[in-house]
């Protein structure tokens, strides 16, 4: 064991090439997955080659310590937790290292995310078939790891059926390859003089055993069933030679696969990939009215050629209901369905598809069970997908500490007993009280099952013992699964021995001695498990920390639950290839530190496990919050709805009670006061001779280019804009601090656009705050919060709302505002009746107000990047929507995610690397690709000021570019 811990780790620390961190913030947020469970590492590696994972298992050999594998960490049943080195391969074993298109192969690091690999192989028309709900992140290797599959597995089969080769480093350093072995070569493994060969040779005389073969088949689960892992696959392995004269040829690929890492420490692995789906598609989307009547089609509807069986239930579907967002998506729905079988066909002819259709619906029919059979087409399928899965979050989103827990989600049994099976399923948890949500693989015999459980309380910790004991001798009754795809894990681990019979469990204890004699591959994950309700994230009736905040956290129970929302689904690890902004640091730098998910983790840690008076004085949690560019994506793009960026700014304000803020960040943060004195001298203010010695004293980044600060008599503008044109209807345009100030021409412009459409503007000037929000000084925005809702109060109604020309300006009065007025009603007042300019112009434009005739008919090309706090507060179409509106805009938004400046985050010398890093990785080079002709456009102060940094090039706001065409 590690006497000098420190010491120790540093030595091996310094023998690596990649990294190695020992430091409390990094134990912390590697504690947990996305499973319930937390233990606390001895260290975290990101090594950098084989040689650095050589030299980490020789370490834990000498030391007795575990190895912990871990990609993206979204394990829903604690495989990614243990005391020992987590060793995470996300960072650096991220590479695609080859491809035989005529063999369909491809082979990989582990590292290498499951989407962005279908991503490179689709101009190949190839992709790799299993699809995880969590595909936009989740990694090879860590689909390997659990035998993932997801959706498609009844087409396209589970990660076993993939896994041709794996070439993995034992657990005595030394490395070997796992592939397909004839009769002859697999005689040669027995001969090996290595743990290689006393691994063949092991397995050889454990299966060949009298009677052994006959005893797995008699107690796993039912063959039939594809989605299934439990304990070690050494049922398939008895399919294969030698032990099956007519079997397929041997590959120990198949028992590496679904060992969740705890038998050797895969490196490399090649794949079988499939021809790309069919083109054409149907889905047709089948109503019940009872969950058993669903469950009862099944079979049947599996006799056609389906590519998804997919069910949702009520609850799932309640949970849209008062959804906007959700609203469109569920266009398909008749009545009041108690469950959808979701069924999707495909063909490359669209005759054969509907004849394909027909023959489904004929066979629904013909059953009797179902009362309506729409069928869907092209993005109406993805809508319906997007419905299931929006449900689900929002069946998560419970507030409090009651919560969809993990633990009998994962059950399959074979689709000719399903039905009774969930039928004795909701007997069991009727007898629990507990109403049971359907959904998921209907298609596959499983379906994903939680009860709702707080594990804050000793009773509840009880039940969650009873429930999944209770339904792990019901599953054992029908021959099925623990687990379809998510693993055993922590959570199901324990049950194997009931699952498969206390001899074929001892046997598996023994191929895991065979691989791993010092037990040091993720121990206590399939054998010789700890209880399952043991190590969980919260200790059971616990003494709840009281946090007092300036921020309202109310609408989550307090801020501890609003970080406790976090549940590990990693959704903020998703890279810049896929759609979205968040997370973008983490994007540039591939840290788990710059996630969200580590931020809401760290956050929990130290409020709930911190001695100090001051629970958010801790340099680890300013260490986590560091990067966070505040730019509100987890707001709206995590499932949980985790803000960040509010939590960071509350924890900068409780944080400078102890750590008074620097004369940087009060400069920051009083931004507008600095401002408007440097408007009174402009040309001194904006001399080079004065931004030198600004940079200096404030530590800006010497390659920044500062804003130009200006004045202008907006009242003047008005005067002269309202005696050219009669106007009608009213409006208030804000004129917030960066219009005052750094862009007096779009605020120029607004007034100009506004009042020939033929509006009725009154101005209203006051400073949102936002630079205060950033900054954490909470007390002074509180205060500007307080004053302009008292002013606003009175003034704006439906019928005069008030239009903000920044996005983070205005959006700041229907979020942060309400956290933090005295006068609540006022402020929600205030807060319905607030819109960023495009939205107020699309909504005219809807209601007839505004048309294309009152613009130009010159052709113009555009490209628009939007701010991301529209993207998070708002949305994206109304910007779209009113620079389509000149006829002749050929218009397209920049799949950008954020700038990376953020306000004053791109200014400050730390940040302005990691800033342009993020702006490199989609917006500039989208900006560069665009010819001189094309007019950029972006709504933000930041993100126009980026893109002249980065680019070269001028990005102008949309009311400029309006009005400059209007007529």
């Amino acid at each position: 064991m590690l006497k000098n811990s420190k010491n120790d780790l540093q030595a091996l620390m310094e023998e690596l090439e990649g990294t190695l961190f020992f430091d409390d913030l990094h134990k912390t947020i590697y504690a947990t997955d996305a499973s319930v469970y937390r233990l606390m590492p001895t260290a975290v590696a990101y090594p950098k080659n084989i040689n650095d994972i050589k030299k980490i298992i020789a370490f834990c050999n000498d030391y007795k310590l575990s190895i912990i594998p871990r990609t993206a960490g979204t394990s829903l049943a604690g495989q990614c937790v243990g005391d020992g080195i987590v060793v995470d391969v996300s960072k650096h074993f991220t590479e695609i290292l080859d491809i035989n298109e005529a063999e369909k192969t491809v082979i990989v690091q582990p590292g290498v995310i499951r989407d962005e690999l279908n991503l490179y192989l689709k101009p190949y028309n190839l992709f790799f078939g299993p699809n995880t709900s969590t595909s936009n992140r989740c990694m090879i290797g860590g689909m390997t790891g659990n035998n993932s599959s997801g959706t498609t597995s009844i087409k396209y089969g589970v990660t076993r059926d993939k896994v041709l080769e794996i070439e993995a480093i034992l657990s005595d350093g030394s490395e070997v390859v796992f592939k397909n072995l004839t009769a002859e070569e697999f005689k040669q493994k027995l001969e090996l003089k290595t743990l290689e060969g006393e691994i063949y040779r092991n397995l050889y005389e454990e299966l060949t055993a009298d009677g052994v073969a006959k005893r797995i088949k008699d107690n796993f689960p039912k063959p039939e069933i594809h989605r299934r892992n439990t304990g070690y696959a050494i049922d398939e392995l008895l399919r294969l030679q030698p032990f099956n004269k007519g079997g397929g040829v041997f590959n120990m690929c198949k028992l590496l696969t679904g060992s969740e890492g705890t038998l050797a420490f895969t490196t490399k692995i090649k794949i079988q990939l499939d021809t790309l789906m069919p083109t054409n598609a149907v889905m047709v989307a089948a109503h019940y009215k009872s969950v058993a009547d669903c469950c009862d089609a099944v079979y049947d509807a599996m006799q056609h050629d389906l590519f998804t069986c997919e069910m949702m239930d009520k609850v799932i579907l309640d949970c849209t209901k008062n959804n906007k967002s959700q609203l469109p998506n569920r266009f398909f729905i008749e009545g009041d369905p108690e469950a959808i079988l979701m069924m999707e066909l495909r063909d490359n002819d669209v005759n054969i598809l509907e004849e394909k259709r027909k023959a489904l619906i004929a066979t629904l029919d013909k059953k009797g069970l179902s009362y309506a059979n729409p069928s869907l087409y092209h993005t109406e399928i993805e809508q319906a997908a997007e419905l299931r899965k929006a449900g689900l979050g929002l069946l998560g989103n419970i507030v409090g500490d009651k919560k969809a827990v993990a633990c009998i989600e994962d059950t399959a049994v074979s689709i000719e007993d399903l039905s009774s099976y969930i039928s004795e399923f909701t007997q069991i948890m009727s007898g629990y009280n507990q109403n049971a949500v359907y959904y998921a693989h209907a298609g596959a015999g499983e379906l994903h099952l939680r009860p709702i459980l707080d594990l804050k309380k000793s009773g509840d910790v009880k039940l969650f013992r009873q429930i999944t004991t209770d339904v792990a001798h019901l599953v054992k009754k029908y021959g099925g699964s623990m687990s379809g795809e998510h693993g055993d894990g922590r959570v199901r681990a324990e049950f194997i021995e009931l699952m498969i019979g206390s001899e074929n469990y001892e046997l598996l204890k023994r191929v895991k001695k065979t691989f791993d004699p010092n037990n040091i591959f993720n121990p206590g994950k399939i054998v010789d498990s700890a209880p399952m309700d043991t190590s969980l994230r919260y200790q059971p009736d616990r003494k709840e920390p009281k946090v007092e905040t300036l921020l309202d956290f109310s609408d989550s129970l307090g801020i501890l639950r609003a970080a406790e929302k976090c549940n590990g689904s990693g959704d903020c690890r998703k890279t810049h290839l896929s759609n979205g902004a968040m997370c973008p640091s983490y994007h540039a730098t591939k840290n788990e530190k710059d996630t969200t998910r580590a931020r809401a983790n760290a956050l929990r840690e130290y409020l709930t496990t911190s001695e100090k008076e001051n629970k958010f004085n801790n340099k680890e949690l300013k260490e986590v919050f560091d990067l966070c560019v505040s730019c509100k994506a987890c707001s709206s793009e995590c499932p949980s709805n985790v803000d960040v960026a509010t939590l960071k700014a509350e924890f900068l304000y409780q944080y400078y009670k102890d750590n008074p803020p620097s004369i940087r960040d009060k400069a920051f943060a009083y931004n507008t006061q600095l401002s408007k004195l440097g408007s009174v001298f402009p040309l001194l203010t904006n001399s080079k001779f004065s931004g030198s010695i600004l940079k200096k004293v404030l530590n800006v980044a010497p390659k920044r280019t500062l804003p130009k600060i200006e004045s202008f008599d907006f009242d003047e503008q008005l005067e002269i804009s309202k005696n050219e044109f009669f106007a009608n209807k009213k409006i208030i345009l804000y004129i917030d601090e960066f219009t005052q100030y750094l862009d007096v021409s779009i605020g120029k412009d607004a007034i100009e656009l506004l009042t020939k459409l033929g509006y009725d503007v009154t101005l209203f000037y006051g400073e949102s705050g936002r630079s205060f929000l950033s900054k954490g000084f909470l007390k002074q925005a509180q205060k500007l919060a307080n004053v302009n809702i008292s002013k606003l109060e009175d003034l704006v109604s439906s019928d005069c709302p008030i239009i903000g020309i920044e996005p983070s300006a205005i959006l700041s009065f229907r979020d942060e505002y309400l956290r933090m007025v005295q006068n609540k009603e006022a402020a929600k007042k205030v807060a319905l009746n607030s819109f960023i300019i495009e939205e107020f112009l699309s909504d005219e434009i809807k209601k007839g107000n505004i048309t294309s005739s009152q613009f130009s008919s010159e052709e113009k090309t555009v490209k628009y990047h939007a701010h991301c706090h529209q993207k998070s507060q708002s949305n994206t179409k109304s910007t779209f929507d009113i620079l389509n509106l000149p006829s002749n805009f050929n218009v397209t938004m920049i799949n950008s995610g954020c700038c990376g400046m953020a306000g004053s985050f791109g200014y400050e010398k730390e940040h302005y690397e990691t800033s342009m890093a993020i702006g490199e990785l989609r917006l500039f080079p989208a900006v560069r690709k665009a010819a001189e002709s094309v007019i950029i456009v972006a709504n933000g102060t930041s993100c126009r000021h980026q893109i002249k940094d980065g680019t070269g090039r001028d990005a102008i706001h949309p009311v400029t570019l309006l009005n400059s065409f209007v007529l």
